[in-house]
């Protein structure tokens, strides 16, 4: 076959039918923003303490059997101890009042009638409907790590079905299943069954979005393209994410919001009629006519006239290099390729555990977590927008390093800020969610353009796996703020600067031709110099494969 770009430049580089799939594609991103952080607030946890359960007790001593806690500064009520009920009865019996009796030498006990929650701000959520609490509050990171274990299923799995079944098939049997899945998920009757439910959530979301991804980049014309894989999929995102704190708040009940989040997957039923199959895959496939048909469509919405013959049978040029198949052992064959992999996954890592750490701390942040969570949303849409001019422009490196010490820096500051502050603290947040969003969009061209041709997808597919990682962790990395407030922070600004420290040792990649070979990968900086046993190890490799398979070629001729 010609090239597919060649033989359908007839159509154009707009036109109705690009413009139409262009925003049709992007709206499916919109269900993965409001799917995709829904437990801020169905794992959000209740402000609640031991319940009492004795009828005869007053309300002063029904307060006072309530030990109080120093938390954040505060003096508070305890969330998982009581003073002893017996020996509480025994003095209220006995005439006593709480002011009478010297309350810390009274033993305490752990909440063994369970607990009261608080239903100003949620009227259900997991943790007071499952008590997640105390000795059992590990159960929420956990259950929010569930989702992105399934991310890591997903991105393994979805890549095959699409190429054999096709992307439109695959991105529809996704949604829909992410969508009864979820409907299911809003009648378990435990928490064990939630997480179960809640990883293939993980598996079918990620699944829908990089299918919708492919295809995107597959239908579409080169410049809709470009303005797809960098800011469409992106901003149709934030705007799901930023829907999804008003339906929240609508709907203080887990269980009926995630049953709205189900049924809103309806208005993409038709959908399936105004969405083609691609036609690369289809002519990948041998499926002549198929892909011819969707083209012609094509035409016709554009206004164009097709070609009688728009995919015909042309000679074939050999130029494809005589390299070989690649390995995931040749991303740690060479010294140079080990350095800049370590350094890769160690930037996909902490900015994983930073984005998502922000993005699931929104409930615990002071002030209206509603609010809180849309903040942190908006934040994102002018993140991805100066982040894509920026790129057209400016040097990958310093670029991210500056993102990275934005994020990381001002994680450091937070502590710093008084408590009566929480505004300026929630500013401060913001800016450091702008920094990790920005970071996020530079670091996967950044990391495209440091890998060569021959390596490239394993990179990105390893890397990817540290980003799983990395959102597997961030949860855990939240829980530690039941201890110290500001740990989390601690570590994520860290654990931030040091990956933008290490980014600088890395190459320049703006401006530069995309590498084809491990010979033309550029070598680490500053103390990881280029040597030349390294560069030889990289011609040694490379000249080893090549004549292997000259080998291989004159076998075949003979």
């Amino acid at each position: 076959m010609g090239n597919y770009d060649d033989d359908t430049a007839f159509l154009g580089q707009k036109g109705p039918f690009f413009i139409t799939l262009f925003f049709l594609l992007n709206a499916i991103y919109i269900s993965t923003g409001f799917h995709g952080l829904y437990i801020v607030f169905v794992g959000a946890s209740p402000l609640h303490h031991c319940q009492v359960m004795d009828g005869n007790l007053s309300k002063e001593w029904l307060t006072a059997s309530i030990p109080k806690e120093m938390e954040d500064g505060k003096t508070q009520p305890s969330r998982c101890w009581r003073y002893n009920l017996d020996t509480v009865k025994n003095l209220s019996a006995r005439g006593y009042s709480p002011q009478d009796v010297n309350l810390t030498d009274i033993m305490q006990e752990k909440c063994v009638d369970g607990w009261t929650y608080s239903t100003d701000i949620y009227h259900s959520t997991i943790v007071s409907e499952w008590n997640l609490v105390c000795d059992s509050e590990w159960k929420v990171p956990f259950a929010s790590s569930t989702l992105y274990m399934g991310y890591l299923l997903g991105s393994f799995v979805s890549g095959q079905l699409s190429d054999r079944f096709g992307r439109k098939k695959v991105l529809f049997t996704s949604l829909a299943a992410e969508a009864l899945v979820i409907l299911a998920q809003s009648f378990s009757p435990s928490w064990l069954l939630f997480c179960i439910l809640y990883f293939f959530v993980g598996a079918f979301q990620i699944s829908l979005y990089i299918t919708a991804f492919v295809l995107g980049t597959e239908v579409l014309s080169k410049s809709f393209r470009v303005l797809f894989t960098t800011l469409g999929a992106f901003l149709h995102y934030c705007i799901g994410y930023m829907v999804l704190p008003w339906i929240a708040f609508a709907v203080r009940d887990w269980r009926y919001l995630l049953r709205i989040l189900s049924v809103l997957t309806v208005v993409y039923i038709p959908l399936w009629w105004l969405i083609p199959e691609s036609p690369r895959w289809l002519l990948a496939q041998g499926r002549v006519m198929e892909s011819e048909a969707i083209v012609r469509q094509a035409a016709k919405k554009n206004k164009v006239t097709a070609p009688d013959v728009i995919f015909k049978e042309s000679e074939v040029k050999e130029t494809t290099l005589q390299i070989g198949k690649y390995s995931i052992l040749d991303i740690l064959r060479t010294s140079n390729i080990r350095k800049t992999t370590f350094m890769c996954l160690l930037l996909w890592m902490a900015i994983n555990i930073g984005y998502f750490g922000l993005s699931l701390n929104t409930s615990n942040l002071s002030g209206d977590p509603f609010l809180n969570c849309f903040l942190s949303a908006v934040t994102e849409v002018p993140a991805y927008i100066v982040a894509t001019f920026l790129l057209r422009n400016c040097p990958r490196r310093p670029l991210l390093s500056a993102f990275l010490s934005i994020g990381g820096g001002f994680l450091l500051l937070i502590q710093l800020i008084p408590e009566s502050l929480h505004a300026l603290s929630l500013a401060l947040e913001m800016v450091c969610k702008f920094g990790f969003t920005m970071s996020f969009a530079v670091v996967y061209i950044y990391t495209v353009e440091l890998y060569p041709t021959v390596l490239r997808n394993l990179g990105i597919g390893i890397c990817s796996s540290a980003a799983r990682i990395g959102s597997i962790t961030a949860p855990y990395v939240i829980f530690l703020g039941t201890f110290n407030r500001y740990l989390p922070y601690i570590l994520m600004g860290s654990l931030t600067i040091v990956s933008s420290i290490s980014n600088m040792f890395l190459p320049e990649t703006f401006g530069k031709l995309l590498p084809e070979t491990l010979e033309q990968m550029q070598t680490c900086k500053s103390f990881l110099k280029r040597d030349d046993h390294i560069l030889e190890e990289g011609k040694t490799t490379v000249n080893m494969k090549e004549e292997k398979n000259k080998s291989s070629q004159q076998e075949i001729n003979t």
